[in-house]
């Protein structure tokens, strides 16, 4: 490989990784369910009397296109837009987010924004597909899928410490309609950076709709659905994130029992995506070169202890330091989990394979956040002790799937790098 050659590639990493930055920091701030919209919505409806298990009911239609997802992939795989597979599509999702957030923040009340409301939930989540996609592809390419997973959720995660924390201030200093407006045009302005990126950052080759394309994009797919690797990775996914989510319950315990101030409660989300942030970091300078079978399980051991150690939550330091510790578990188990996802991806087919993977998390999440406000409030009576002893559990449990996987002859991550 000559040295221009060499320079031409890093040069092109290098973009990749200011555009993997970008669009995933839109990612952090526009998502509803942990963007900078989810506390001042959470709150809104809180105040206007809404229980643990109908908000996340109401989260769970939000969080259903992320569960869709491989539909999204399977049409940019197939059916390229204006001559690109990816980012055609990407600036009219980019676009929707961007109307749909300006429309929430016009409006009044949850039946009236409902409607624009799920339009951002789909257009971000077509967004994170086609960027996922993106990142599966290059990350092929340039041999640097862990690298560009790690880009993805570093700044991923530091959109979110910045949201949690603007989120928290505008509930705490607004009226509960005016912190949900605020926060909603300031996700309405977010995706702009998006459009202004691509063409400048982006390099993507032209695609046709012809046979050959098409033939050669649905071998990919059977290939996918024939790969036994990627259903083991499907079923680790679900398990891991299955068990019944505390997040919501939580919410209502820091604010009615511990009278934790909502600024504070914002502060939390941004420790805890500091401890994501910090999770990333480790994992770039000192857990690259462990095996992927090694790496699986210290996640879940990380995992499991990070959910019980809620358990010790008594107080604002204390809140403060399980917070950290959950988002750094969470960061190694995310790393660990979607490195394997992007690797498994057949050529041709990353649109559909990837999202595919995702959707099996997401849907395991939308599963998790509601039966864990079932298990609180019809099950253990408002307690949160029991439901955290259930979290952490079902957690371990994803332990036994790891020796399935058959990582242990695999190559070490640091050979992503190339």
């Amino acid at each position: 490989m000559s040295n221009r050659h060499t320079g031409e590639e890093d040069r092109a990493v290098g973009r990749l990784m200011l555009f993997f930055a970008i669009v995933f920091a839109v990612e952090g701030i526009g998502q509803a369910r942990v963007g900078i919209i989810l506390q001042p919505l959470t709150y809104y409806l809180k105040v206007n009397g809404w229980t643990p298990l109908q908000v996340t009911a109401y989260f769970a239609v939000l969080n259903f296109p992320w569960v869709i997802k491989p539909v999204f992939g399977l049409i940019s795989d197939f059916l390229p837009l204006f001559g690109y597979r990816r980012t055609s599509y990407l600036t009219l999702a980019s676009a929707g987010a961007a109307v749909g957030y300006a429309g929430i923040a016009l409006l009044n009340e949850p039946g009236e924004f409902a409607l624009f409301l799920i339009l951002t939930s789909y257009a971000m989540a077509t967004a994170s597909t086609l960027c996922g996609a993106l990142l599966a592809e290059n990350g092929r390419s340039f041999y640097q899928s862990s690298l560009f997973v790690g880009q993805q959720w570093l700044w991923f995660n530091i959109a979110i410490m910045a949201s949690a924390l603007v989120g928290g201030e505008l509930v705490e200093h607004l009226s509960a309609s005016a912190a949900l407006k605020g926060s909603a045009l300031i996700a309405a302005i977010a995706p702009v950076a998006i459009l202004v990126a691509m063409p400048l950052l982006l390099r993507e080759p032209r695609s046709a709709i012809n046979r050959r394309e098409l033939r050669n994009t649905l071998q990919g797919i059977m290939s996918a659905l024939k790969s036994g690797k990627l259903y083991l990775v499907a079923v680790f996914l679900f398990l891991y994130f299955f068990a019944p989510g505390f997040g919501t319950p939580l919410y209502y315990h820091m604010t009615d029992t511990l009278r934790f101030s909502q600024a504070y409660i914002g502060v939390l989300g941004s420790i805890a995506a500091a401890g994501w942030i910090a999770g990333g970091l480790v994992h770039r300078f000192l857990l690259q070169r462990m095996s992927s079978q090694l790496l699986l399980y210290l996640s879940v051991v990380l995992g499991t202890a990070s959910a019980a150690s809620f358990l010790l939550l008594t107080g604002e330091l204390s809140a403060a330091l399980v917070n950290f510790g959950y988002g750094f578990a969470q960061m190694i188990a995310t790393i660990a989990t979607l490195t394997l996802a992007a690797q498994n991806c057949p050529r041709r087919a990353e649109g559909f394979a990837f999202a595919g993977l995702m959707s099996i998390s997401n849907l395991a999440d939308i599963v998790s956040i509601n039966a864990g406000a079932l298990l609180y409030e019809h099950v253990f009576d408002g307690k949160l002790a029991p439901l955290i002893v259930v979290s952490a559990a079902t957690t371990a449990v994803a332990i036994v799937l790891v020796p399935l996987l058959g990582l242990s002859g695999q190559d070490r991550n640091n050979r992503l790098y190339g």
